[in-house]
């Protein structure tokens, strides 16, 4: 068997890279890609992430290379220890993303790549002689963080080298939006303001001179380098409503408002996460008409 080599990443890689990073895209978000140039983009910065991005004071690519093949590589992060960097983050060393073949007849040295890239990636961490080790799955692409369970094979490969979860699980749901219903009004004199959120287009339930509860639907997901092949992605930021509205199937109303807006926007599906320990979240969610895609695991440490 050809010998396994573990490297810094070069860019003649970019796009065995960016088929490798796609293909665990796909096993969470059906029909979403992203470009090389994304994936370029982001081993170099992460401005969406414009409050952490900047503590960052190191960033390493590896790969492990069989046959002129890429069959894995890894992201890793330093940040600084200074006192503008935020306490969790405070000379903290992270694995921000692992990508890896799963075993197959037809390649059946994968864990002993995926392992020896993981060796790697522990003993960069060592030379950086960080604080904390932690790990995270964040490929630039929606819905695509912490350790979503789509990927078994690499969680195998982050407990084998001593990670553990420590932190919580989220769910992440998604809608057809053509299929979400547009109810009527639940009362006389309901209208909806819309205006820019925190977190996007904010659409927020008025009447009497009261706001009731607002949704937030950001579909800037679809932009060029995170192609949606069919139709286009959106997701909620923000949905809530004032304790003791008193408007029965305001929820219901809100999402379908919402819906009327995607729909102009060209959005044909919406995704939503929620805690898994808030069952009363989810079960609302998945009345108005959503179903699980994914749940993952946020929060990952090493222990040496």
């Amino acid at each position: 068997m050809p010998a396994l080599q573990v490297r810094p990443f070069h860019r003649d890689d970019r796009d065995q890279l960016t088929e490798l990073v796609n293909a665990h895209v796909a096993a969470v978000v059906p029909g979403v890609s992203v470009s090389v140039n994304t994936v370029l983009g982001q081993l170099a910065r992460r401005p969406d992430e414009f409050i952490t991005d900047p503590w960052v004071a190191e960033r390493v690519t590896l790969v492990a290379e069989q046959r002129s093949s890429v069959v894995a590589a890894a992201h890793l992060l330093r940040y600084r220890a200074d006192a503008e960097v935020g306490p969790d983050h405070r000379g903290m060393g992270a694995i921000d993303w692992f990508v890896s073949h799963p075993p197959a007849s037809f390649r059946p040295d994968a864990d002993t790549a995926a392992d020896l890239l993981m060796s790697a990636c522990l003993a960069q961490l060592a030379r950086w002689d960080v604080r904390v080790r932690e790990a995270d799955g964040a490929l630039p692409a929606p819905a695509v963080y912490g350790l979503p369970r789509a990927w078994p094979h690499v969680r195998a490969v982050y407990e084998r080298a001593g990670f553990r979860h420590t932190g919580h699980t989220e769910v992440v749901l998604i809608a057809a939006v053509p299929d979400l219903p547009t109810p009527p009004a639940p009362v006389a004199g309901l209208a909806v303001r819309r205006t820019l959120g925190e977190c996007g287009t904010r659409l927020t339930a008025h009447l009497d001179g009261h706001d009731l509860g607002h949704i937030e639907v950001d579909t800037a997901l679809g932009r060029p380098e995170r192609q949606a092949r069919n139709g286009s992605l959106a997701d909620i930021g923000n949905f809530r409503t004032e304790p003791g509205h008193g408007v029965d199937g305001l929820h219901a109303w809100l999402l379908g408002e919402a819906a009327r807006w995607l729909r102009l926007a060209g959005a044909d599906r919406l995704l939503a996460y929620e805690s898994a320990d808030d069952t009363r979240a989810l079960a609302l969610l998945k009345d108005l008409g959503f179903t699980e895609l994914v749940r993952t695991d946020r929060g990952w440490r090493h222990r040496a």
